[in-house]
């Protein structure tokens, strides 16, 4: 996933910071809510600004990297506060100016507006999603509105639009490059979509929204991270673990020491922030599958002070009535005419024609589980938390494949070094070297130089992969620094994810799952690290939200291409090649249980049309029976497989900028599946066709429509067959 709190609008640092505090783009917060008294300890030990700040100048490391070893929490708030002073004082010189607006005086001056904010805010927002404690959580909360406001204040500017809109009507007439004209086009539809269009009666109360909603978006992440920790399954009888691997056993008991758990009789089973947990495939015991499915799904509405359904329908409400604001329908109306979607109707048209053949395939998928039950005579009908489990043996019956056995072959940093970068190498030319010396904020986080094919150091790239109480839940890619001809920058990207981590001593061996996510969140990473366009605004990956999937789940197709699969998997205690008799049954087995993973995606990309296609005035009393009818309503609905997401954990659309976007994954994976099955007509992994891409959509970014972009690349509109064939759901398969 891509998140964009500190990228969405890159291009101004105001812009940076309401793609947080507005649509937080991915996940959750901290561990425990913080107490009023905390906060107000917060506020008075904030030391004042002064040029001793770590971001108070650009960093002296390779690529303006974060001084981690030198930032401390207390260095934040100076530095926000900083920043927004002088970033007002900037937008004053730009809208008071009493010469006649100008490309280079009004839009790159915007461009060039706001350096400490957004050198700050990157690395604020990025620790306070992977790494934060309850002194950030607490400045979040202090600092979310008074961000909110700071971006209205200067949206909301009439001075400043009355320039930005001079230029965009004389456009054509300026002699401007191509790319300079989408900037124009690009900061004017910034500010009409952001109210500069509204009375000044209006402005007030979208104003007003602004800053509830930014309040109400930190308080969702509180309560669903605080909440998924508090979910966690813990188990006093080792029998009852029945089923999981010793490595796995291990690393349960670890998280009990970590959880502060004295007694070697206590496990902890931690959620992931999924509906089904990874752990349910295993688990022999049926009444523990239930537990954990249990804890899982009702996370964050148990009627304490983690119960998120207050927030979310009052965001719902919110967001509705911005929409109506703005002159749209409704929200995902408003969110839908900047993509390539262009209409809800259009992104539910694409979820509902796949309903049919996911729905049959699903419940093929049903029948043949249920079959096992009855032979072993079971007794019981098929629920959603066995699902996992007899999906796994049908998985060994039919294809005599077992994740066990798969596991060995996939450690972590093989996977890492000869399997995603030995694709970006072939593809794209990059090498890439481990660096020790630069800081990082957590022990666990790796960081690395990257260079082109001449050997130029272009980027440096951070991973961070381990599940940790305090990070947010999920996969994601962010940049502490863009990309930027304009300023001189380099990209300093980085990933998160959320894997099991192992116990100590013990190798990080991963599912094919999470092999496919670390090849998806490094083609975010590529897709900024690539960027070779001027201006910040349309830099990297500042592109419609339905295309900038594109780059990362294309990049998941090098996963299983068998020059890169032969490369990295390897038994990771003989060095052994994974036998090909393993690797035919991974191919072969690719679209098994494709009904359920398609139908649970599909229902939870539905959920979020249905909640931000609602018009303004109307109020939801019960969560859950909003999500039933909803379900039934496009024909979606099946006990047995829930959601991906239930509405309560739906990180993606309440604080992951993903609101009224999460349709956008299948979006793109037609583009995808298209664009990699122009690849394999053109010879596969090649350096020259690693350049075509790069050439004409990895270093674009928002420069060019995205549409036309793609257009170019195939030479034609993507259409549906391949990823039809992709996921099994043809006729026939």
């Amino acid at each position: 996933m891509r998140k964009n709190y500190s990228s969405l609008f890159a291009a101004l640092a105001f812009a940076a910071i309401m793609s947080f505090v507005t649509s937080t783009t991915f996940r959750s917060a901290i561990a425990r809510p913080a107490k009023a008294a905390q906060t107000q300890a917060v506020v008075q030990a904030v030391p004042a600004y002064s040029s001793s700040n770590p971001f108070a100048n650009p960093s002296p490391l390779l690529f303006h990297a974060p001084e981690f070893d030198k930032i401390h929490d207390y260095d934040y708030q100076p530095a926000i506060e900083e920043g927004m002073r002088l970033q007002r004082l900037q937008i004053d010189s730009i809208a008071l100016n009493t010469e006649p607006a100008t490309f280079e005086n009004t839009i790159v001056a915007m461009e060039r507006s706001g350096e400490l904010l957004t050198r700050v805010s990157k690395v604020f927002f990025s620790i306070v999603q992977a790494n934060i404690d309850d002194t950030l959580q607490n400045l979040l909360s202090i600092e979310a509105p008074k961000l909110a406001a700071h971006s209205d204040a200067i949206y909301l500017n009439p001075e400043l639009f009355q320039r930005v809109k001079s230029i965009y009507d004389r456009r054509d007439r300026l002699g401007l490059a191509p790319v300079q004209k989408m900037l124009v086009k690009r900061y004017y539809t910034d500010f009409v979509r952001s109210g500069a269009l509204l009375s000044e009666a209006d402005k007030a109360k979208l104003r007003e929204i602004n800053q509830e909603e930014a309040k109400l978006v930190t308080n969702f992440q509180t309560k669903l991270l605080a909440a998924t920790k508090a979910g966690a399954l813990v188990i006093d009888n080792k029998n009852e673990l029945s089923g999981l691997s010793d490595a796995e056993i291990a690393a349960a008991s670890e998280a009990a020491h970590n959880r502060g758990f004295d007694s070697p009789d206590r496990w902890v089973l931690p959620l992931q922030n999924t509906t089904q947990q990874p752990y349910q495939a295993s688990l022999n015991d049926r009444s523990v599958r239930e537990r954990l499915f249990v804890s899982s799904t009702m996370r964050a509405e148990r009627g304490d002070s983690n119960d998120t359904r207050a927030v979310i329908t009052r965001l719902a409400e919110l967001r509705a009535d911005k929409a109506k604001l703005l002159g749209f329908p409704d929200y995902a109306a408003y969110v839908l005419e900047d993509q390539m979607a262009k209409t809800p109707a259009a992104a539910i048209k694409l979820l509902t024609d796949l309903v049919p053949a996911t729905m049959a395939k699903a419940q093929g998928e049903a029948e043949m589980m249920q079959a096992l039950v009855d032979k072993a005579h079971g007794g019981f009908q098929l629920q959603p938390w066995d699902w996992q489990y007899y999906a796994e043996k049908v998985r060994k019956a039919e294809y005599d494949l077992d994740e066990s056995r798969i596991k060995p072959y996939f450690e972590l940093n093989r996977v890492l070094q000869d399997g995603v970068f030995y694709a970006a190498n072939k593809l794209y030319g990059l090498t890439f070297k481990e660096r020790k010396d630069i800081p990082v904020y957590q022990p666990e986080v790796r960081v690395f130089e990257v260079f082109d094919e001449n050997g130029k150091p272009i980027a440096l790239w951070y991973c961070d992969y381990f599940k940790r109480d305090n990070k947010s839940g999920g996969a994601w890619e962010d940049t502490f620094v863009d990309g930027s001809g304009l300023l001189g920058t380099h990209p300093v990207v980085f990933n998160v994810a959320n894997f099991s981590k192992p116990a100590a001593g013990q190798p990080a061996l991963l599912s094919y799952d999470d092999v496919t996510t670390m090849f998806h969140e490094f083609g975010h990473a590529l897709h900024a690290m690539l960027t070779t366009v001027k201006y910040p605004r349309l830099a990297g990956t500042n592109v419609p939200r339905d295309f900038v999937e594109l780059p990362s789940q294309f990049n998941e197709h090098w996963a299983l291409y068998p020059e890169v699969l032969a490369h990295y998997a390897k038994n990771y205690k003989t060095g052994a090649p994974m036998p090909e008799e393993l690797v035919a049954k991974i191919k072969k087995a690719r679209t098994f249980n494709q009904g359920f993973e398609t139908l649970e995606y599909i229902e939870a990309s539905l959920l979020d049309m249905a909640w931000h296609t609602l018009p303004a005035g109307e109020t939801i009393s019960n969560v859950d029976s909003f999500e039933t009818a909803a379900l039934h309503h496009y024909q979606v609905y099946m006990n047995l497989v829930p959601p991906r997401y239930r509405s309560t954990y739906f990180a993606h659309i309440w604080e992951g900028g993903y609101s009224a976007g999460y349709y956008s994954y299948m979006w793109a994976e037609v583009l995808d599946d298209d664009a990699f099955e122009w690849f394999t007509e053109h010879g596969g992994l090649t350096r020259a066709n690693g350049k075509r891409f790069e050439d004409m959509i990895l270093s674009r970014g928002g420069s060019e429509n995205a549409g036309s972009m793609y257009r170019a690349f195939r030479g034609r509109d993507a259409n549906v067959e391949a990823l039809l064939k992709d996921r099994g759901l043809t006729s026939g398969d």
